[in-house]
């Protein structure tokens, strides 16, 4: 097994992780707004800062406004070019790890990060960073593709991964089929027949076929019929109508883990 570190993100688009910021503000926000140091890492934030800097604005409109983000890296060419970015306490930007440098946030939110290590890594990668967290903190581990269409993130605490969210942009979504493209690193090669993780994307994508009559009134409409079916059909759905219509669906982690 390699040395732990950070694979980096690419260049891509800048909105990227818009979706998941707001169910961050949305879902963290109450642990953040509790946390005695309001303390985010943005871990393996990529070739520009710009995910950190929409993170750290995003919290401190959303949260709370003493919100610090501090971006890590393990690449020092990185680091230095996200200096012009920094703007000390709020945000700054530093080498680091799954070791966290040291910190102790109340969250880390790590994207495209594990997706380029070995499935045989991830257990290991998500307890150093979560044993790492501050009391109460929590981890926001996942992928998504270079425009934010298609993504899926597991929310962890120090006890393990607690729930699964798939997120699609329901305007340009063909298939929930999709989502199987943009799974977790601990998921994505377990979309096979027998896993719980290929039974909820065959599920998904029977209802949105089921759905199609309901196209003309729109992609979101027909995304929310599609949960709400799979919801009726037995799965253990968390979120309410309101997130599905932001293309997106959580459930407990048990629901959706590698037999």
């Amino acid at each position: 097994m390699k040395p732990l570190g950070v694979a980096t993100r690419g260049t891509t688009n800048p909105n990227r992780l818009r979706r998941v910021d707001n169910w961050i503000v949305e879902t963290c926000g109450d642990a953040l707004r509790a946390a005695a140091d309001p303390l985010v890492v943005d871990l393996g934030y990529g070739a520009t800062p710009i995910t950190a800097v929409e993170l750290r604005a995003r919290l401190a409109a959303g949260v709370r406004a003493d919100v610090r983000v501090v971006g890590l890296e393990i690449d020092p060419v990185r680091v230095a070019a996200a200096q012009p970015a920094a703007d000390p306490p709020g945000l700054v930007f530093a080498r680091g790890g799954f070791e966290l440098a040291g910190l102790r946030p109340a969250l880390v939110r790590a994207f495209n990060v594990l997706r380029q290590y070995d499935e045989s890594e991830v257990a290991d990668a998500w307890r150093t960073v979560t044993g790492r967290l501050a009391p109460g903190g929590l981890l926001v581990e996942g992928t998504c593709d270079e425009l934010g269409r298609l993504g899926s993130w597991v929310l962890l605490d120090r006890t393990g991964p607690r729930t699964l969210t798939l997120a699609a942009r329901p305007t340009t979504l063909e298939s929930p089929a999709q989502l199987a493209e943009r799974l977790p690193k601990a998921l994505i090669h377990r979309n096979v027949p027998g896993e719980r993780i290929h039974d909820l994307i065959r599920a998904l994508a029977d209802a949105w076929q089921a759905a199609a009559g309901y196209a003309p009134f729109g992609p979101r409409d027909r995304w929310t019929r599609t949960v709400a079916a799979v919801k009726d059909a037995g799965w253990p759905v968390l979120d309410r109508p309101r997130r599905w219509r932001h293309g997106e669906v959580t459930l407990p982690w048990p629901a959706v883990s590698p037999t």
